[in-house]
C-alpha cells in the first residue's frame, strides 16, 4: 500500500510540474518568436533577484512543516505570519535597491519591473503554506489542478501582450498573474485558512530545523543563478538571453522531475526516518526510477538540440545550441543529487545538508571564477565538472546514514547509463541521414523511444519492469 501511495503521489506531483512547465515552455517558445534575446536576458536577471528573495519567504519553515511529525494548526498560522513579515521586509529592500540594480546592469527597465514582480513575494508567502498543508496530506492532485488553471490563464494573457508589443512586460504579466491565480485557486481547494495565532515556542522548534534548510536553499539558489548574474554583468543581456533559453529545455524536464521526487519522498521518508533499511530502499527506488527517465531525455535532448532550437525558436537563437548540449549533460546528475539530499533531509540531518551545500558551492564558484575569462561556453562546461564532484560529496554521508555510498549508487545506475548511451548512439547515427525538419525531429524522438524500450527489455532493466508492473496494477484498478 505504501509503494502505491508513493507512486500515485509522485504521478500527480510529476504531472503538476510537467503540466505547469509544459504550459510555460509553450508560452516561452511563442514569446521567443515575438520578443528579442535581450528581453529574455533582462527578465532572467530580474527573476534571479526574485528567486533569491523567495528563498527567505518560502523555504525553511515550509520544509520544516512537511518534515516535522507533530504539526498543529497553530504551526501553520504562526509560520504564515512570520513568512508574511519576511516578505514585507524583503520587498522593501528590493524596492529601495531596484534603481541601483538597474544602474549596475545598465538596463533602465529593471527598476520598475523589479518593483512590480517583487509583489509576488506576498502571494508566495501565502501559497507556500497551502502547498505545505497539501504535501503533508499527500494531496498532490489538488496541487496539480490549482497550478494548471492559473498557468494556462497567465500564459494566454502574456502571449496577447507580447503580440501587441509590450516587450518585457508580457513576461512580467505572466509571472505575476500566475502567482495570483494559484493563490486564489488554493483558497477554494485547501481546507486550511490563516488565523491570528502566533506561537513563538513552536516557531523556535521549527526554526531549529528550518533555518539550516533556509541557508542551504539560499546558497543553492544563489549558486544556481550566479551564472546568470555573471553573464549579465561581464558579457551582455543578449548573451544571457541565449544562456537562459538554452537552460530552459533541460531545466523544464529535470527540475520538475526533481521537484516531484522532493515533494513526495520528503513527507514519506520523514514518517519512516527511524527505519534505515526501509529509507535506503525508498531512496534507491527514487534514484533509479528518476534516472531511468532523466538520462535518456537529457541524452536525446542534447542530440536533438539543433533542430529543437532552430525549429521552435528560429535561427536567431542558434548560439544557444552548444550551451544547451552542455547543460543537458550537467542536468543528468540531478536525480542522483536529489535522492541523496532528500534522504539526508528526511532523516532530520539539516546540519549535514548545510555542510554539503557550503562545500559544493565553494568548489563551484572557484571553477566559475577560473573559467570567467574563457567565455560563456567554458563557464557552462564547468557545471559538468562541478556535477561530478557534487555527486561524490552528496552521497558521502549516506554511507553512514543508510549504508549506501556513491560506489554502490553508481553500480546500481550503470544499467541505466549503459542503455542510455546506446540509445544516444542510435539517435545520433540516424540524425546524420536526416535534414532539419519537424518530421525528422519527430522521427528521431520515435527512434529514441523505441530503441530505449527495446534495450530495456533485452537487458532486463530493473526500473523498466518496475514501472511496467506499476502501470499494470493501475490499469487493473481502473477496470
Amino acid at each position: 500500500m505504501e509503494n502505491k501511495q508513493i507512486i500515485y503521489s509522485f504521478f500527480w506531483k510529476f504531472a503538476e510540474r510537467i503540466g505547469v512547465q509544459g504550459i510555460q515552455l509553450i508560452v516561452q517558445i511563442l514569446l521567443a518568436r515575438l520578443l528579442l534575446p535581450s528581453d529574455f536576458g533582462a527578465i532572467a536577471l530580474i527573476t534571479i533577484f526574485i528567486s533569491v528573495a523567495n528563498v527567505f519567504v518560502q523555504t525553511g519553515f515550509n520544509t520544516a512543516l512537511i518534515q516535522d511529525n507533530d504539526v498543529t494548526e497553530d504551526d501553520y498560522s504562526s509560520v504564515f505570519i512570520v513568512s508574511f513579515i519576511v516578505a514585507f521586509i524583503i520587498y522593501i529592500i528590493l524596492f529601495i535597491t531596484a534603481p541601483y540594480i538597474s544602474v549596475f546592469y545598465k538596463i533602465p527597465v529593471l527598476k520598475n519591473v523589479i518593483r512590480v514582480l517583487g509583489t509576488t513575494l506576498f502571494f508566495g508567502a501565502f501559497n507556500s503554506i497551502q502547498i505545505a498543508h497539501l504535501s503533508r496530506e499527500m494531496q498532490f492532485k489538488k496541487i496539480f489542478l490549482g497550478s494548471i488553471g492559473a498557468y494556462i490563464f497567465s500564459g494566454i494573457i502574456s502571449i496577447f501582450l507580447a503580440f501587441y508589443k509590450f516587450g518585457v512586460w508580457a513576461i512580467v504579466a505572466q509571472q505575476l498573474i500566475s502567482q495570483i491565480g494559484v493563490t486564489i485557486i488554493y483558497l477554494f481547494i485547501v481546507p486550511w485558512k490563516p488565523k491570528l495565532i502566533f506561537n513563538i515556542l513552536r516557531i523556535k522548534k521549527l526554526f531549529s530545523f528550518g533555518s539550516k534548510m533556509l541557508i542551504s536553499s539560499l546558497i543553492d539558489t544563489i549558486y544556481n543563478n550566479v551564472y546568470g548574474l555573471v553573464i549579465g554583468k561581464y558579457y551582455s543581456a543578449t548573451d544571457l538571453g541565449y544562456y537562459n533559453r538554452a537552460d530552459q529545455f533541460p531545466q523544464v524536464l529535470v527540475v520538475n522531475i526533481n521537484s516531484a521526487i522532493q515533494s513526495v519522498i520528503l513527507p514519506v521518508m520523514s514518517r519512516i526516518q527511524n527505519d534505515s533499511e526501509k529509507s535506503k530502499r525508498m531512496m534507491r527506488r527514487a534514484m533509479l526510477t528518476s534516472s531511468y527517465i532523466v538520462f535518456p531525455v537529457m541524452g536525446g535532448l542534447a542530440i536533438c538540440a539543433e533542430p529543437i532550437i532552430i525549429l521552435l525558436l528560429t535561427e536567431t537563437w542558434k548560439p544557444a545550441i552548444p550551451l544547451m548540449q552542455i547543460l543537458c549533460i550537467s542536468y543528468s546528475f540531478w536525480p542522483i543529487h536529489t535522492a541523496n539530499l532528500q534522504a539526508i533531509s528526511a532523516l532530520g540531518r539539516s546540519d549535514v545538508f548545510l555542510k554539503l551545500e557550503i562545500i559544493k558551492k565553494v568548489i563551484g564558484v572557484t571553477l566559475l571564477i577560473i573559467s570567467l575569462p574563457f567565455g560563456v561556453k567554458t563557464m557552462v562546461f564547468t557545471k559538468i565538472i562541478s556535477g561530478v564532484l557534487s555527486l561524490i560529496i552528496n552521497s558521502s554521508p549516506n554511507k553512514q546514514l543508510l549504508n549506501y555510498d556513491y560506489k554502490d549508487q553508481i553500480k546500481d545506475l550503470l544499467p541505466n547509463i549503459f542503455i542510455t548511451a546506446l540509445m544516444v548512439l542510435v539517435v545520433f547515427i540516424s540524425s546524420r541521414f536526416l535534414n532539419i525538419s519537424i518530421i525528422s525531429l519527430i522521427f528521431e524522438v520515435f527512434i529514441g523511444i523505441i530503441s530505449y524500450v527495446i534495450l530495456s527489455i533485452i537487458t532486463k532493466n530493473e526500473s523498466f519492469f518496475y514501472l511496467l508492473q506499476y502501470l499494470n496494477i493501475k490499469k487493473k484498478e481502473t477496470l
